[in-house]
Order: C-alpha cells, then sequence, then structure tokens
C-alpha cells in the first residue's frame, strides 16, 4: 500500500482517441460503483490522464508517454495485484 493511495491503475492506448475512451469508461464505471473522482488531469490532452478516485489512482497513457514515464519502474517495490484479465475472453 502506498502512503496517499491504495492502488495505481496503469492503463494503455494507442492514441489520443484511445486515450480519452479509455478514461470515459473508467470515470462511469467507477461513477456506477459509487466511486466519486477526486480530480481529473490531462484530459483535454489525453496524452497522459490521470484520474483520482482517492483509494484508486488510475493512469491512462498513450503508449509513447507510458515507455518515457515508465512508472512501473518507478513503483517498483509495491505489490502488484492481479486483476485477472490477462484471459482472452472465450467466445
Amino acid at each position: 500500500m502506498l502512503p496517499f493511495t491504495d492502488a495505481f491503475l496503469l492503463l494503455t492506448g494507442r492514441n489520443e482517441r484511445q486515450v480519452a475512451a479509455i478514461a470515459d469508461e473508467v470515470m462511469d464505471k467507477l461513477h456506477e460503483a459509487g466511486a466519486k473522482p477526486l480530480r481529473r488531469e490531462g484530459v483535454s490532452e489525453a496524452r497522459w490522464v490521470l484520474l483520482d478516485f482517492g483509494d484508486i489512482v488510475v493512469h491512462v497513457f498513450h503508449e509513447e508517454d507510458r515507455i518515457y514515464y515508465s512508472l512501473e519502474r518507478l513503483w517498483s517495490d509495491c505489490p502488484v495485484l492481479p486483476l485477472g484479465l490477462d484471459e482472452a475472453p472465450s467466445a
């Protein structure tokens, strides 16, 4: 656990349109679950969108920016929480 949030969720889009769409979907789903955002940043540029929900902070990156900033390296000593999303959906 980090001192300022319980978890980071790192997501990647291949272009600005995908980054914006991913951020919108995350906002919608967390809103449906009852979460309220404390802060949103980067929405207009859609290169690195930060969605702060207090207990969870979501980073939606353009793939070039995710490689450049490499938050995984910065937070490499934190535990990784599996989400069970690695499996392809069944047809």
